[in-house]
């Protein structure tokens, strides 16, 4: 009988076990409150700094929608659909947006113009207002939720759509992803907190696909590019989008080259700096011209050598020498430049800013170059 009570304790003790740990994660999702809550203490009030606001028109909240409420936003429907099928949409801010069927799974193929069944046409690109290919005809579920909502369990799937892997309390990127649930307000302000989201998750280094760096790897370029010892909200205001939430303007910190640049010609026609160290060589939706993407790469240092290649041979990633990638002149230069050959933008690169600091010191002005 001792031992029959013993191996009912212990079976008790089991089955107890197994129930708290199903049910941690739905503990924890209930700690979550929504943004709406942090709204109470930032309101939209013009004369304070309205993070909350901030955050309302930025590309974090609008990750995943629902179809309920990306129905009302400029946003056309994969063809032979209608927005009672569709449960989400993903992205549909900046540069693409892709849709979840009813069941919460990838649509991968649609209709063509005679109704016919057609794989692809599923990816709509609000920069060209365009529908490419994007896993055409592919049975995807929907496994992006770690970094596409707030309080995500990657157990079981959401609700009626069987179609998703895991699930969550609130879509979209909320205050509490970065911020933690409730009224915790803990935040890690290092680089390698973005870093959690914004990297390319195969591979240490950086990834890359038809010519161009693969998108939302920012902190992998930030790693291997010129400025990995800042944190990324040292330039950035994480609460607004990236075009203008921006701290810090190069010139706060490279005060010299900022002056000397000031006088050449380029910034008098308007060339910023961030148009040569940071041209679009990423890419998140369709290209937009020969050498370039549609999202600027976060590498910022530019490799003069006329014979330099981006990528690797294979064209899966970008080179990277101890752990440093730089950007190639066909996207720093001939991007605009394409009447140039590299060779020629190369004797124009190489000393740029040295020379002009040169002239500064010198006393020379725009005038007498």
């Amino acid at each position: 009988m001792a031992t029959s009570r013993g191996s009912s304790g212990l079976f008790a003790a089991f089955v107890a076990l197994l129930l708290l740990s199903a049910s941690t994660p739905l503990l924890a999702q209930q700690d979550y409150v929504g943004a709406a809550f942090c709204a109470n203490c930032h309101p939209l009030d013009p004369s304070e700094a309205d993070n909350y606001g901030d955050w309302r028109i930025s590309g974090h909240r609008f990750i995943l929608q629902e179809g309920v409420h990306a129905q009302h936003r400029p946003l056309p429907l994969p063809a032979g659909r209608s927005w009672d099928e569709i449960s989400f949409v993903i992205g549909g801010h900046a540069t693409k947006a892709l849709y979840l069927d009813e069941t919460g799974k990838l649509i991968t193929s649609t209709v063509d113009r005679e109704g016919l069944p057609v794989d692809g046409m599923n990816q709509y690109n609000l920069l060209t207002g365009e529908w490419s290919d994007f896993l055409p005809g592919e049975d995807r579920p929907y496994d992006c939720g770690r970094c596409h909502t707030t309080g995500y369990s990657d157990r079981g799937s959401m609700p009626g759509l069987p179609g998703t892997v895991g699930n969550w309390v609130f879509p979209g990127v909320q205050c509490e992803v970065c911020h933690g649930p409730g009224n915790t307000m803990e935040v890690n302000q290092l680089a390698e907190a973005c870093g959690t989201c914004h990297k390319h998750p195969d591979t240490d280094g950086i990834e890359a696909a038809n010519g161009f760096i693969r998108s939302e790897g920012q902190y992998s370029e930030h790693v291997a590019g010129a400025h990995a010892e800042l944190a990324c909200v040292s330039c950035h205001n994480p609460h607004k989008d990236a075009q203008f939430g921006i701290k810090n303007e190069c010139e706060s910190c490279h005060t010299d080259i900022a002056e000397s640049y000031a006088l050449d010609l380029m910034a008098q026609a308007g060339v910023e700096c961030a148009d040569c160290h940071m041209p679009p060589a990423t890419l998140s939706g369709q290209p937009l011209g020969p050498h370039e993407g549609d999202r600027k790469t976060h590498l910022f240092t530019i490799n003069t050598d006329p014979y330099a290649t981006m990528f690797t041979e294979d064209g899966s990633s970008v080179k990277l020498t101890d752990g440093k990638a730089s950007v190639t002149l066909d996207f720093a230069c001939q991007r605009c430049h394409g009447g140039h050959s590299l060779n020629t933008l190369s004797v124009f690169a190489k000393g740029f800013h040295e020379r002009q600091l040169d002239r500064l010191q010198s006393g020379v002005g725009l005038n007498d170059w």
